[in-house]
């Protein structure tokens, strides 16, 4: 059942299980939204809660039989206790899920576009995004003032290293005329910063300092 999913993340080593373990151990993440994940199931194995959205053909097929990944998986698991849960929308990440506002831990944005501004409502203030810059969204997360940048996260012997020093060095463009977020969204990927990381956490803002 979990073949497709072998395939394209195990065994082209980026499964990033020591990733998703960080957040379970280290932060007590219990919850994730994986907009644009495809069949990227690795939260799953350390995060009992996991929502998991994609339009692809090949994913809504995945994810067919939602509660026998979910055995498969738990099968697995090691990390926690409880039942893993695993529910699939076969949809378009910016129109609503059936998911209450402020609701999980994490979301996770890699390769799908820009999402850490239409799903920052399912997040819960003082939570994680976990974002790249492949299409442009870690920099719309540092251009929004509801984000705050925790860590820089980068790969190295084959595991993901997490640094929070020198954060200010980060996300400073190389041409100034194109730090913006209508720019980036009318460009469709990253610009060029002077220093960067393979990955970035930010952390919602609560309400009252937004």
């Amino acid at each position: 059942m979990l073949e497709m999913y072998n395939e394209w993340y195990v065994d082209r080593d980026n499964a990033q299980l020591d990733l998703y373990q960080f957040f379970s151990k280290e932060l007590g993440v219990k919850s994730v939204l994986y907009p644009g994940s495809f069949v990227h199931i690795s939260p799953s194995f350390f995060i009992p809660y996991a929502c998991y959205v994609d339009m692809d053909k090949k994913a809504r097929r995945f994810f067919k039989d939602t509660s026998g990944i979910a055995k498969e998986v738990n099968k697995k698991v090691t990390t926690y206790a409880e039942k893993t849960t695993i529910k699939f929308y076969p949809q378009d990440y910016t129109k609503p899920i059936d998911e209450p506002d402020e609701s999980f831990d994490l979301l996770v944005s890699q390769y799908a576009g820009f999402i850490c501004q239409p799903c920052k409502r399912y997040l819960k203030p003082e939570k994680y995004l976990l974002v790249n810059n492949s299409h442009g969204d870690a920099g719309i997360a540092a251009l929004d003032e509801d984000y705050t940048l925790v860590q820089a996260i980068n790969r190295r012997d084959g595991l993901f290293k997490f640094s929070d020093k020198n954060l200010d060095q980060y996300f400073i463009p190389k041409k100034l005329e194109q730090n913006s977020m209508s720019y980036i969204q009318s460009i469709g990927k990253g610009i060029a910063y002077t220093k960067t990381a393979f990955l970035y956490l930010f952390q919602l803002k609560n309400s009252a300092e937004r």
